[in-house]
């Protein structure tokens, strides 16, 4: 359907593909992997036609439709989310629009209007509608929204008024609505709570057409994809399987050429030891040419290629109290709405607890009121003794100094610090050489958390209050920080949507649901085993 035929492609001084080939099949499931900058996007939009290999091609089977998502969603405003949804389905999206002028019309007691000839058209427009199967579109487009966790006020309202987060849902509704012949994701498990990222999951299980996504979620990945593609040094090579396949594959195949560049360099040692001692001997001298010659023939194996990926490690954190935050008869409403009643709820030393909940159920709320971010209407919010804490929030990647580059936020951080450990520190969270002298104001969402990670965790507190922590990270830098923090031996409060990351880290769950707020002893993994749900309210 989708074939890359030895394409090369260069960006600036740096070579992304050479001589690359690849194939997306009809009806296939592909995951497309690969470090940051090595060429994802670029691949995606070469398929659209938005660039063009410098040398090869990128041959599309005719007629074949493609729908493209990606993070830069464009202007949005003047229309409902729903109808913004369905203008992705083509011509029906306009009949849709003047319907509903022409009803708005009808409700107009404005006698200058000509209603008779509003009627007629009206007439006209909504047998013009239903035989394009506007009805059962609309239907359709508002499944998608429900299950990307829109409520039926937010599909009704102008989606100018939807955050940036929002309105990335809204674009990938229109992607989903289409149902193309080949499916081009870019990060749509980005900005996602639990419940919609396991809707999406189920979704594009049951479409039919083929699939080329990233992702930085694992889990997502591995339920979805049959397939691997990985850029890597300028070539494309296909894994047949999901992405725990490709791992294991990957090292075995990285393994196998070591060993296999180890024994050649072996066989040459001795080789060219056996030259270098003979070489002045005339009774060797057939010998020694022929090996000479024997050499000059070889194919030199290569070295694998070791993907760079740098560890974190914690310095020790200070013991803390046995109760690290303890919660008494908490009251939380905002307006006329009720988040908690009476709540108690306890946080002992070494606890790691994760929040579920859907949209609204107050999960923020929860580690505003212990981070003291927020105080109850009601009741009191005690946090323990010799309790040094961390709070990771969206909120403060704001309070980054614009002016400041990477380095000098984390020099004014941590002035004592030598220069060695703090480059150090900045090449953990994905800042290496010139990326350390980027001014904050010109990071990326993503960076900014990057950035706000390293600096709460090289000084580590002994409570960590975590609100999704991972959104942005790549694989390797989110691997990186569930590993150090899976040796962490303080306390954690957190929030988070990455099954991986809840499945390894935590060892109790808080779930609030509008039927009450439940606490369970065990993990993630124990509670998806009791609950029989990944989330609160969805059956599995």
């Amino acid at each position: 359907m989708i074939r890359f035929e030895n394409i090369t492609k260069q960006n600036s001084h740096r070579i992304l593909f050479f001589e690359a080939s690849a194939a997306l099949n009809r009806g296939e499931k592909v995951g497309l992997v690969g470090p940051n900058g090595a060429g994802k996007t670029t691949l995606f939009r070469m398929i659209t036609g938005e660039e063009s290999p410098d040398d090869g091609q990128v041959a599309i089977e005719k007629q074949v439709s493609i729908g493209y998502f990606n993070q830069d969603v464009g202007e949005m405003s003047g229309r409902s989310a729903v109808a913004e949804v369905m203008d992705g389905a083509g011509p029906i999206s306009s009949v849709a629009a003047e319907l509903a002028t022409l009803e708005a019309a009808m409700g107009d007691p404005d006698p200058a209007l000509d209603m008779d000839a509003i009627i007629e058209r009206y007439g006209e427009v909504q047998a013009r509608f239903e035989e394009l199967g506007g009805y059962e579109l609309e239907g359709r487009a508002r499944e998608v929204l429900a299950g990307l966790s829109f409520s039926q006020e937010m599909m009704e309202a102008d989606v100018g008024a939807l955050s940036g987060g929002w309105k990335m849902r809204v674009a990938l509704g229109r992607i989903l609505l289409m149902r193309p012949d080949a499916m081009l994701l870019d990060e749509p498990s980005n900005h996602l709570d639990l419940e919609s990222l396991i809707w999406l999951e189920e979704f594009l299980k049951g479409y039919d057409g083929a699939l080329l996504m990233t992702s930085h979620d694992r889990e997502f990945l591995n339920r979805i994809v049959t397939k691997i593609v990985e850029i890597d040094g300028g070539s494309l090579t296909s894994y047949t399987g999901d992405y725990a396949f490709y791992e294991r594959q990957r090292a075995l195949n990285e393994k196998q050429r070591q060993a296999q560049f180890e024994r050649q360099q072996a066989m040459l040692a001795k080789e060219l030891k056996f030259i270098e001692r003979f070489k002045a001997r005339a009774s060797h001298a057939s010998q020694v040419q022929s090996r000479v010659k024997k050499l000059d023939k070889i194919e030199r194996f290569e070295p694998p290629k070791r993907r760079q990926v740098v560890s974190f490690d914690f310095p020790p954190a200070p013991r803390s109290g046995e109760d690290v935050a303890v919660m008494r008869n908490v009251h939380k409403g905002y307006g006329s709405r009720t988040i908690y009643q009476g709540l108690d709820f306890t946080i002992r030393r070494k606890d790691l607890w994760c929040v579920m909940g859907v949209n609204g159920a107050g999960k923020s709320t929860l580690l505003k009121l212990v981070t003291g971010s927020t105080e109850p209407d009601v009741g009191t919010v005690a946090v323990g003794g010799s309790v040094r804490m961390g709070y990771f929030s969206q909120h403060a990647m704001e309070l980054l100094d614009g002016d400041n580059t990477v380095f000098e936020s984390l020099e004014a951080s941590f002035p004592q610090a030598n220069q060695g450990s703090l480059r150090a520190l900045a090449g953990c969270f994905g800042f290496s050489g010139d990326d350390v002298e980027k001014k904050c104001r010109v990071l990326s969402g993503g960076e900014k958390a990057r950035l706000v990670m390293a600096t709460m965790l090289f000084n580590p507190p002994n409570f960590l209050v975590l609100d999704e922590p991972t959104n942005h990270l790549d694989l390797d830098t989110k691997e990186m920080l569930i590993a150090a923090l899976a040796a962490y031996e303080g306390t954690m409060l957190f929030v988070s949507h990455d099954r991986h990351f809840l499945a390894t880290l935590s060892n109790r769950v808080l779930e609030l649901t509008p039927e009450g707020i439940h606490q369970y002893s065990g993990g993630y993994t124990e509670y998806v085993a009791r609950t029989g749900h990944e989330a609160p309210g969805l059956r599995s």
